[in-house]
């Protein structure tokens, strides 16, 4: 079975949402070096005090999560699996984020933070929790950004952001979740056609790049036809903030209101076993899905991984925009899974951000 892949310009030119309005965004550039990409996970619980897991809240400087994994389990004489996380972070940043390490019995390590500063990690906070940290129970992630050039002067930035602030902003995956020039989509693609295997990716984070691959071209045509931000009948609504869906059979006036004040959002698929409970013309749209990428489809329900739902669009929390001399910062939060280049992706353009852009002044 082929798939619609090797004609795919890296990274695609899934369309924004506000270029119809606006026209395409002018230059910009963003994560010049880590101090212009901060970023804070937020917890909605704390550690209680006493166990045998020492959490650490730290601050880390160009590192990724898995970089600091391992120089956490390395000071503390420890396996990897035995520090835990919720969140994985970007390297070109400044992040603050939980961490665990299993010490049963003993104390931490003397000079682990002086350690850990040397590294770039900065600890902020220490406790003891029964239970070692789990990947994905952070509930949101807190950004502030710094953007420069020619966009960061651009009078119509302001009125793009407005824009986002009210109507959402598509819930693509961004880049990062594809490797370098997309080459995880390809070992995906690659290893789905011969049969996932946990040990060729013990991780998940192949089929994670081919699952979200399939969401954001089921996106992008949504987006392209402008049926993004509505519900269609036979569609699956997600409750903004939680995880509670359900199918609309035919949207009303009641329903297209909340979808208007940004309470319900239109869902699409994540692909896997199970069987999708949408219908009608949402159910159409999964079905062409499966028909252009039948191998990544059919590679996924064989590997197992169940299928989900995932709103097509985010709520731009606690948003703020500040001028300053040649740049701007953005501040926003979004919920766990959402990328912060999906708001960049509308607001700049950016050779990482988006392919075959042409950028015009209208």
């Amino acid at each position: 079975m082929s798939d619609a892949l090797d004609a795919i310009d890296w990274p695609p030119a899934w369309p924004r949402t506000l270029d119809a309005e606006f026209g395409p965004p002018l230059p910009g550039d963003y994560r010049a070096r880590p101090e212009d990409f901060v970023v804070e996970e937020v917890l909605d619980f704390a550690p209680e005090g006493e166990g045998e897991h020492l959490w650490l809240r730290v601050e880390k400087r160009d590192l990724t999560t898995a970089m600091a994994v391992r120089e956490l389990a390395r000071l503390c004489e420890v396996s990897p699996r035995a520090v835990g996380y919720s969140g994985m972070k970007d390297r070109v940043a400044v992040t603050r984020q939980w961490l665990s390490v299993q010490l049963p019995g003993r104390p931490a390590p003397a000079g682990l933070d002086a350690a850990l500063t040397q590294r770039g990690i900065r600890v902020l906070e220490a406790a003891r929790h029964p239970r070692k940290l789990k990947r994905g129970v952070h509930r949101a992630n807190r950004f502030r950004l710094r953007v420069t050039g020619e966009a960061a002067g651009d009078e119509r930035l302001a009125a793009r952001w407005h824009c986002l602030v009210e109507a959402g902003v598509a819930n693509y995956f961004g880049p990062q979740r594809f490797g370098p020039d997309g080459r995880n989509l390809q070992r995906a693609r690659a290893l789905l056609s011969r049969g996932w295997r946990k040990r060729d990716d013990r991780d998940g984070m192949l089929l994670s790049a081919a699952r979200s691959h399939l969401f954001n071209e089921l996106l992008a045509a949504r987006v392209a036809e402008g049926s993004w931000n509505r519900l269609l009948p036979g569609e699956v609504a997600v409750l903004d903030g939680t995880a509670s869906q359900f199918r609309v059979e035919a949207p009303d006036a009641e329903l297209a209101d909340r979808v208007a004040r940004l309470d319900l959002h239109p869902s699409g698929v994540l692909w896997g076993t199970g069987g999708s409970v949408a219908e009608g013309e949402a159910r159409g749209r999964e079905a062409r899905l499966a028909e252009r990428y039948p191998g990544l489809c059919a590679g996924l329900e064989r590997a197992g991984v169940r299928l989900a739902r995932r709103p097509l669009r985010l709520r731009l929390a606690e948003p703020r925009l500040e001028r300053g001399e040649g740049e701007l910062w953005l501040a926003f939060a979004l919920p766990r899974g959402a990328f912060a280049t999906a708001v960049l992706r509308e607001l700049i353009a950016h050779p990482t951000l988006q392919a075959g852009t042409h950028h015009e002044r209208n």
